[in-house]
């Protein structure tokens, strides 16, 4: 029952994404080991969004590494869990919660010495800026034990770029850059304390390769003349190209067109699905404090909300003017949020 409950969620949120984002580029997925455990070591953007995406794009069922406040509630708590979800304490979540990680961490050695796949966003948070921030220890803590504990495992470490076009947006794009697969046991000298900075190193270097990665000084500057330029952000590589070139060598992106028709059809979106709409925009948008979840709930509130409205309708539909109706209405519901979403 677990692995269809697991494939049906996944199967529903990747629909889901079909329709929420412009366009998802995946690049060398085939790097993520498929009988070999594996930690995903990813940059940390877009709240709940990047696990989604790196969820239904690895090619593996994985389990996550969450910070705990998402797990206050029980019911919440009860649905994370069984989506594989591993609440993980921080100093904020108080000094005497920080004991709880050694059950976290002793079973993340055990899942791993299992051959499954766990993914960590080793900065530790989310945020929107497009840079790599300083990591945290905590990923390498949970390296240093599992080979500890398991000397022959061979545990393999691949760093993940998550990019988006503008992840405030909708609809927006994204791209996710697999890197390449690090043995484990390649950074192991014995010496933990020295291990643990090398592997941050590491890690880190591989990781800005794979998604923008503009320097924090002058920050803001830097973002606005890429902004300005117009270059194109799911393209990592060409957009740290055109930083440190200092703008001379600077790809740009494909003129948009018809830009007449998609207000069109974002018009008859509108139209379309106004109750959710107006959910999001005056119910649940106003309570999000921090901005990077807004497109977490405003993804949640489209995979829930929506299709609820749609089969409503539907329903109403089929009763008062018949089933042709109803599927001509539902069919042209769709393929208003495709144009929508996609033109």
């Amino acid at each position: 029952m677990k692995l269809i409950w697991l494939y049906f969620v996944r199967t529903y949120i990747s629909v889901g994404m079909f329709f929420y984002f412009r366009r998802i580029k995946i690049y060398d997925a085939k790097n993520v080991p498929k009988n070999k455990p594996v930690l995903l070591l990813s940059n940390h953007q877009n709240a709940l969004l990047d696990a989604l995406l790196i969820a239904t794009k690895c090619g593996r069922l994985s389990y996550f590494l969450t910070r705990a406040s998402v797990f206050n509630k029980p019911v919440v708590a009860r649905i994370l869990k069984s989506l594989q979800m591993l609440p993980v304490y921080r100093i904020r979540d108080g000094w005497g919660n920080l004991a709880n990680n050694n059950a976290i961490f002793e079973n993340c050695s055990k899942l791993l010495n299992d051959s499954e796949c766990i993914v960590i966003f080793p900065e530790g948070n989310h945020n929107l800026m497009r840079m790599v921030r300083p990591l945290s220890k905590g990923f390498t803590r949970i390296i240093l034990d599992a080979l500890e504990n398991y000397p022959e495992m061979d545990l393999q470490l691949l760093p993940v770029g998550v990019n988006y076009t503008n992840a405030e947006n909708f609809p927006d794009g994204a791209s996710i850059y697999f890197g390449t697969p690090l043995v484990a046991k390649d950074y192991i000298s014995g010496n933990k304390n020295e291990d643990a900075v090398s592997l941050k190193a590491v890690i880190q270097s591989e990781i800005s390769l794979l998604t923008t990665n503009i320097p924090k000084e002058n920050y803001q500057e830097t973002l606005d003349e890429l902004e300005r330029l117009d270059v194109d952000f799911l393209n990592p590589k060409a957009v740290n190209t055109c930083i440190n070139s200092k703008f001379q060598d600077c790809k740009f992106q494909e003129v948009k067109s018809n830009t007449f028709i998609n207000i069109i059809f974002k018009a008859l979106l509108v139209c379309a699905f106004i109750v959710p709409i107006l959910v999001w925009k005056f119910v649940a948008k106003p309570k999000i404090k921090e901005i990077e979840f807004r497109s977490t709930f405003r993804f949640a509130i489209a995979i829930t909300l929506g299709p609820l409205w749609l089969m409503s309708l539907f329903i109403v539909l089929v009763i008062t003017l018949g089933w042709v109706v109803a599927v001509g209405y539902l069919i042209a519901s769709l393929c208003v949020v495709l144009l929508a979403v996609k033109l």
